[in-house]
């Protein structure tokens, strides 16, 4: 059994998450500010969320094609995207922000607000208290949108395919690989390799669940 899809999958979840974090946790602060057009900017960054995922990979892979605008740019620095490790990274992104962007703002919209007020009357600076009340008070949302947009990015397949491709060892993910042992009708392979994705997605599940009760407890 090649572990090359694993080691893929590992290294394309980890590699999206970090970019979800801090790209859905800048996005959730932003919309939540906005006096005009949240409505507009809330539905644009979740609508990932609803298209099907072949959806998703086919404007990815119009975006990101040797025809497009972008496309063209970056091949003047020989920077290919479609069917690269890269592109798998991309499409992870663009499918698992929304899931860490609801779950943030959810957890910012539901802090009282008058301590936010407070902060403000004493003239602390809105960085600061981005840092040091929003974000300590709003961690377990975050940590339970970090989770579920990790395994997201995990299970990725329809994108993935469409964007990234199935090359074995560069985008091949467990997903990908599922689906390729089905098709060669290797169902032993494509058992395997779907027990792996549901360990890993219920162990990561499991332990955000058990950290939680812990925190829960204490309080």
């Amino acid at each position: 059994m090649e572990w090359s899809p694993l080691v893929v999958t590992l290294q394309t979840a980890l590699a999206a998450t970090v970019v979800t974090f801090f790209s859905g946790i800048g996005l959730a602060y932003a919309v939540a500010r906005m006096r005009h057009g949240q409505g507009l900017a809330d539905a644009l960054i979740t609508l990932p969320m609803v298209l099907p995922p072949t959806v998703v990979g086919f404007f990815l892979l119009l975006a990101f094609g040797k025809r497009s605008a972008v496309g063209k740019f970056l091949l003047q620095f020989d920077i290919a995207v479609v069917f690269t490790w890269k592109a798998a990274v991309i499409a992870a992104v663009v499918v698992s922000l929304p899931l860490m962007y609801r779950t943030a703002r959810g957890a910012f919209e539901q802090l009282d607000r008058n301590i936010i007020y407070a902060a403000r009357t004493l003239g602390i600076s809105e960085w600061r208290i981005f840092w040091h009340i929003l974000l300590p008070n709003a961690k377990h949302g975050i940590l339970a949108g970090l989770v579920l947009s990790f395994t997201r990015a995990l299970g990725e397949f329809g994108a993935t395919i469409m964007f990234a491709g199935n090359i074995p060892g560069v985008t091949q993910t467990m997903s990908t690989a599922i689906y390729a042992a089905v098709q060669a009708n290797d169902y032993d392979l494509a058992f395997r390799w779907a027990v792996c994705l549901v360990l890993f997605s219920l162990v990561f599940v499991l332990a955000m669940n058990l950290w939680g009760t812990g925190r829960g407890k204490k309080c």
